[in-house]
């Protein structure tokens, strides 16, 4: 991660879930849906630093449960529809709700990585401290 002395402070989350740059928050994060961009065209920020591994999936998940397994106990007690008009009306829409979140929470687990500078764990070696 670079100097950032000659750029403004950049709100993490809005940059984030834009999926902008998190230290300038002009260039775009993505090459593609959840690619991301060698560096920012804007300033020149190496994204090599981001590494949002399992973290915005773990979160989709969770979110788009909760609301799904809601959704689907509300209809089932309301309207008791068949089996199948369930799979018909969930299995789309939990798709469609994880492919929308899961771009905007990557942005933002990574413009959170750049703001508080997280990095892989180290050991200490021995002798360092």
């Amino acid at each position: 991660m670079e100097d950032k002395a000659h750029f403004p402070p950049v709100n993490p989350v809005s940059a984030g879930l834009s999926g902008k740059c998190p230290r300038c928050g002009q260039g775009n994060l993505f090459d593609g849906f959840l690619s991301i961009k060698k560096n920012c065209m804007s300033c020149g920020l190496d994204y090599s630093f981001a590494d949002s591994g399992d973290g915005p999936a773990v979160f989709v998940i969770m979110i788009v449960g909760f609301v799904i397994v809601g959704l689907v106990l509300f209809v089932e007690l309301s309207f008791q529809p068949p089996i199948w008009l369930h799979l018909v009306l969930w299995l789309p829409l939990t798709v469609l709700l994880a492919a929308a979140t899961l771009r905007p929470l990557k942005g933002l687990m990574i413009a959170l990585q750049y703001k508080h500078k997280a990095e892989e764990g180290r050991l200490d070696e021995p002798g360092e401290r």
